[in-house]
């Protein structure tokens, strides 16, 4: 079997991953992250001032959004080929990655929709910036789900020798672990809970940064083993 599809998309990752450097950097709702406790006049004040920013940082996440896709579908098939009774893990798996997905877009253009008429009511804005910090800090169960399944898949792997090593599911129930406090962001305005808080926003970026990076390696890792694997029989076959 091949893997230059697999390779394909592992290769897209540092480029994505630049991308969505460039887009945050660019939107200055994140250096400092807007405060859950502004009126609705000082926030609306906030995006008639940065106008600019804010859609260009929007429209190109909106481009990129589900940019990192193709490398959770390498994870998927990487966990097709666990040896495992069925391969419910993998389908919860691509089914969790795809509907996080979608729960950014939404976060993405309520961002969009709030800078998209500057003159609007500033209770609307309000609304909008609210949809959209709520959207993209508290809907973590997605991440959760991902990170559980693949771990359960890697421990229940029979293979002799398993596509991932065993200490790469304690490492995704420890990024599952660590994406809670997100889920708490609608019960507080200040705090370390709050959507602009240590624990709902930068302890979560920072986890799923890591998180992208460690995987980047360990995928890349899984592939060339599975290479090795598969060339092995034929390599026996010709000295036969």
């Amino acid at each position: 079997m091949s893997t230059r599809d697999q390779r394909i998309c592992l290769a897209l990752v540092p480029v994505f991953g630049a991308l969505f450097l460039i887009g945050f950097t660019i939107f200055p709702g994140f250096f400092p992250p807007l405060s859950p406790t502004l009126s609705a006049e000082e926030v609306a004040t906030f995006y008639r001032n940065h106008v600019g920013q804010i859609r260009t940082s929007m429209i190109l996440l909106n481009l990129i959004g589900v940019g990192f896709m193709p490398f959770f579908m390498v994870i998927v098939v990487q966990m097709m080929r666990m040896g495992n009774p069925t391969r419910a893990f993998a389908y919860s798996y691509l089914a969790a990655a795809v509907s996080g997905g979608t729960m950014f877009a939404l976060a993405d253009l309520a961002w969009l929709n709030a800078a998209a008429r500057p003159d609007r009511d500033p209770q609307l804005t309000l609304l909008l910036n609210d949809l959209a910090w709520f959207s993209f800090t508290t809907p973590v169960g997605f991440i959760i789900t991902q990170n559980l399944c693949l771990a359960v898949a890697i421990y229940l792997d029979g293979l002799r020798e398993p596509v991932f090593p065993r200490w790469v599911g304690h490492f995704n129930v420890a990024t599952a672990v660590l994406m809670v406090p997100g889920a708490f962001a609608l019960l507080y305005k200040t705090g370390p809970f709050a959507w602009d808080g240590l624990l709902s926003l930068w302890v979560r970026i920072a986890t799923y940064t890591l998180y992208v990076a460690v995987m980047f390696f360990v995928v890349r890792a899984a592939i060339r083993r599975q290479v090795t694997r598969e060339e092995q029989p034929y390599a026996e076959t010709v000295s036969a």
